[in-house]
């Protein structure tokens, strides 16, 4: 998904006349043989395996950060998803480097990505959240019945993209959840589970973009719904109330402000049939694919894609400095 972002954003900045060069974060310059190559090779619709997330999380960052392509950039627009893209990491040593970039500073994505942190930090600023608790060393289904009810949500506490993600609806599913989980992330969340509609409200700088309704073909919104034509639909704007539209769409300004996030994100939330929004959480670099749900929250305000990631790109030159 990173890729399929990237070659878009790339299209987008090059038809506004930025002159652009694609980075890989651990092989470094990708040239134009090697682009033309990835936007054949098309995107998956499964997870990427366990042993290419974890050599994606092992690499260094540092080399790249050597590249005059990246050291000598006006801006770095982040194109990346998950780990050390998003968890802080890149936008740290942006920062050291001295260089602009697109999305929220360290310090905010690595709150963002930290779902137990930001679940906290969403509950001070008067935001809903589902209620959670962490997963213990041996799982307690007891412990979980009695806090949280079934079913619940297990999920790698710091990941996106509803990898390792899933519904639990008795306790004999538990153990398996959590070791799924577990593949992923070194802290695995168990949350309660809230039905209802699920909807998403792009932000960009200071402004509430389209509120989204997502309806996917499966149960949740996961991996294949998120990055299959087909497999889910959105509905930009959402059918709500004036009242609850303009409700959803504060909440989730109040969301981007208790993270301390800057740029753009993507902030979603379930609304179940009594009407209050639980907020599920912040995405501080969303996809950018034609399938994603942030340039289709631009769009519905009459944005284009390309005027999206030009605002992006403005947004990061006049923030400059980020924590």
């Amino acid at each position: 998904m990173s890729i399929a972002s990237g070659l878009r954003i790339i299209d987008a900045l090059r038809a506004h006349g930025h002159s652009v060069t694609a980075v890989d974060p651990v092989s470094g310059v990708v040239d134009a043989g090697a682009e033309d190559k990835l936007r054949r090779a098309g995107m998956g619709t499964a997870p990427p395996p366990m042993a290419q997330l974890a050599r994606m999380a092992r690499a260094s960052l540092a080399p790249v950060m050597m590249l005059p392509a990246v050291r000598e950039a006006d801006v770095v627009f982040i194109g990346l998803h998950g780990g050390q893209g998003e968890d802080g990491t890149i936008q740290a040593m942006l920062d050291a480097a001295g260089v602009s970039y697109t999305g929220s500073g360290h310090l905010a994505s690595a709150l963002a990505m930290d779902k137990d942190l930001s679940k906290a930090l969403f509950r001070a600023a008067g935001v809903a959240t589902a209620d959670w608790m962490m997963a213990p060393p041996s799982p307690d289904a007891g412990a979980v019945e009695r806090k949280l009810g079934w079913p619940v949500v297990v999920k790698p506490s710091k990941q996106g993209s509803t990898v390792g993600l899933t519904v639990v609806r008795e306790p004999r599913g538990l153990a398996a959840a959590i070791d799924e989980a577990a593949r992923y992330d070194d802290e695995v969340m168990i949350e309660r589970f809230v039905p209802g509609r699920e909807l998403t409200v792009g932000v960009l700088g200071s402004e509430a973009l389209a509120v989204g309704e997502i309806i996917p073909k499966h149960e949740i919104y996961d991996y294949e719904c998120k990055y299959t034509a087909g497999m889910a639909r959105e509905e930009f704007p959402a059918r709500l109330s004036p009242a609850d539209t303009a409700a959803v769409r504060q909440l989730s300004l109040k969301a981007f402000a208790a993270l301390k996030l800057s740029g753009y994100a993507r902030i979603d939330f379930r609304m179940p049939a009594g009407g209050e929004f639980f907020c599920l959480e912040a995405n501080t670099l969303p996809g950018m694919t034609e399938l994603s749900l942030i340039p289709q929250s631009a769009a519905a305000c009459g944005v284009s894609f390309d005027e999206l990631c030009e605002r992006i790109v403005r947004l990061a030159v006049h923030e400059g400095g980020k924590t």
